[in-house]
């Protein structure tokens, strides 16, 4: 469970840093779901990311839908 968490915990670091820079290069303020979906696709691989996109786009959908 440690080796997972470490393991996460990394990813997370390397999407935060990668998002951040891309948040400074378009001089925006604030992350959108746009950026993060972007990121993800530039920091992990093919269909890992694929997978992650769609999940991250459901859960984004649901959200809205639920707030509304």
């Amino acid at each position: 469970m440690g080796i997972m968490n470490s393991f996460i915990n990394d990813i997370f670091e390397k999407l935060t840093a990668e998002v951040s820079k891309l948040a400074r290069y378009n001089k925006k303020h604030t992350i959108s779901s746009r950026g993060i979906q972007t990121t993800v696709r530039l920091v992990l691989p093919g269909e890992l990311a694929k997978h992650v996109v769609s999940e991250g786009t459901k859960s984004v959908t649901k959200f809205t839908s639920a707030a509304e």
